[in-house]
């Protein structure tokens, strides 16, 4: 009598038992194997879709979670599936909460949040020579219409306020120019795809230590321009550079670097 072929999940849950090692030297020590294990096991519950994705990226995504300390149960951190042209890739995202907590657990912030903004929330930001301001009061009993915008804000330890603010016009750039523009962007994830767009940006400004700016890089596949689209870009960039130099060098141009004393 032949041996009944495993299913795709009953071979990864086979395959977690045996990176248990790897899984252990990763983790940091507050987090035991088997509730990393069985937190990856429940994701898969909640998408079984999960185990009929890339093994591979699956099994990175899972040392990348470990290694960054964050469970992926959808809370701190979770395991997202993506479209290339050839096949569907599991990635690894920290979620807002995952963030909080390496912030809280940091000690260089005293605050960070993201937030979006709706038509019918009470909102308004500004600039003065005291800094950034922001104010947000959302309807939260009512219709709060459609989404308008989103922001991050940070606070640090001595009371500087860092404040970042991504309108939809923005959010959809970033979207449409994403690897990952058919995957959490469409999906469930969304929300959490827009709010991190806003940290990732104001990440760039915060003083931040390498722990905690590795969690916001953590999931660059879903964010970055996909190869095609940097190749096309790349491609623009040298035509407007071409452009620009042949602008320079017509006569009317070299006229008028002459008569300015220019060359």
């Amino acid at each position: 009598m032949e041996a009944q072929a495993l299913t795709p999940t009953q071979v990864i849950k086979k395959d977690l038992n045996l990176m248990k090692d790897q899984f252990k030297n990763a983790l940091p020590s507050h987090i035991s194997v088997e509730k990393f294990i069985n937190t990856i096991q429940t994701a898969m519950i909640t998408s079984p879709d999960l185990a009929e994705a890339n093994r591979t990226s699956f099994y990175g995504a899972c040392m990348k979670a470990a290694s960054d300390g964050l469970l992926p149960d959808g809370k701190e951190a979770a395991l997202v599936k993506f479209k290339t042209k050839d096949q569907v890739l599991v990635q690894y995202m920290p979620m807002i909460g995952g963030l909080l907590k390496k912030v809280r657990n940091s000690g260089e912030l005293s605050t960070i949040t993201a937030q979006i903004v709706y038509k019918n929330d009470d909102f308004s930001f500004y600039i003065d020579s005291d800094g950034e301001h922001l104010e947000h009061r959302p309807d939260v009993f009512s219709d709060r219409g459609a989404m308008v915008g989103c922001y991050a804000l940070a606070k640090t330890k001595d009371n500087s306020v860092y404040i970042e603010v991504l309108t939809t016009n923005e959010i959809n750039a970033i979207e449409k120019v994403s690897r990952a523009k058919f995957g959490p962007w469409k999906g469930p994830f969304r929300n959490e795809m827009i709010k991190k767009s806003a940290i990732r940006r104001l990440s760039k400004r915060l003083p931040m230590s390498t722990d905690v700016e590795n969690s916001i890089k953590a999931d660059d596949d879903l964010f970055l321009p996909s190869k095609e689209v940097q190749e096309v870009q790349a491609e623009q960039l040298e035509q407007a550079e071409v452009k620009r130099i042949e602008e320079k060098e017509t006569p009317k141009n070299l006229e008028k670097l002459l008569t300015e004393g220019e060359i």
